[in-house]
């Protein structure tokens, strides 16, 4: 009994010594952290989406307080979480937040695309992209199983028709769904644009022509009616340049093919 009771208080000593001793080197090689932290912390949005560039909200929370961050990096918060920043910090906002929205360069649905095989595997993008690239023939196009949707913290995002869709009136642009999407059909771009390509394919006119009704043939029409050169064709498809683009709409207007939008972001709105 004695030996039991001696191992007892043995055992009691030690943690009592261990956890003065942990108490102590708790204060005396504490880091004092700034208290600006939390409160920028608490103005920011806590998508996490990474979209300033640093490792989640408490990343970018660090960082600002360091000095190693321009305040209008929270393309989520906009200029409202802008304006608080600079009130914690005590600096003038600036130019703002440049309001930016997802976009879906594909307009192949269901309808306008062909099928080379009915797909029974797991419906998800990644998943359909390791078996001949998916269902659809064109292997460049929107896959459709909504890995997008499944990510997008604002619920900005639908699948209609096999084709993702943005609600641009929700989208905070926080960019998961771009950095999610196996085939890079989404990117984000200023909401200010007006013009954008639906297509993605770097094939052949004559192929992408059989497999979708809606793709790039690069006929380079939209070139030649682009007064401002601000269009390319590369990998028969076009890109433009925005410093040059004036948003006149002719290279839309000339498209057969429909595969140059010129409606604005904000019309491309989830259907009720």
């Amino acid at each position: 009994m004695t030996t039991i009771l001696t191992a007892i208080c043995s055992v009691t000593a030690i943690g009592l010594i261990c956890a003065v001793m942990l108490a102590v080197a708790s204060k005396i090689m504490a880091v004092a952290e700034d208290e600006r932290v939390a409160l920028i912390r608490e103005c920011l949005p806590g998508v996490n989406c990474g979209a300033c560039g640093f490792s989640g909200c408490a990343g970018y929370a660090a960082a600002l307080t360091e000095g190693g961050a321009e305040m209008n990096l929270c393309i989520v918060g906009g200029n409202e979480v802008l304006s608080r920043i600079g009130s914690i910090l005590g600096k003038e906002p600036g130019d703002g937040v440049s309001r930016r929205v997802a976009v879906v360069h594909c307009a192949g649905d269901i309808e306008t695309k062909k099928q080379k095989m009915k797909y029974s595997g797991i419906h998800t993008c990644t998943a359909a992209k390791q078996l001949f690239g998916g269902q659809g023939a064109c292997t460049y196009g929107c896959i459709g199983y909504g890995d997008c949707e499944n990510v997008c913290p604002s619920e900005a995002i639908c699948i209609e028709k096999g084709l993702a869709r943005i609600d641009t009136r929700k989208c905070s642009g926080c960019g998961l769904c771009a950095r999610t999407c196996p085939n890079n059909v989404i990117s984000t771009e200023f909401e200010t644009i007006v013009v954008t390509v639906k297509c993605r394919s770097s094939e052949t006119g004559a192929m992408t022509k059989d497999k979708c009704a809606k793709g790039c043939i690069g006929c380079k029409m939209c070139v030649k009616a682009c007064e401002s050169e601000a269009i390319t064709v590369s990998g028969f498809f076009p890109k433009i340049d925005y410093a040059k683009c004036t948003s006149c709409g002719k290279c839309a207007e000339i498209c057969t093919r429909g595969c140059i939008a010129q409606r604005g972001f904000t019309a491309e709105v989830r259907t009720q």
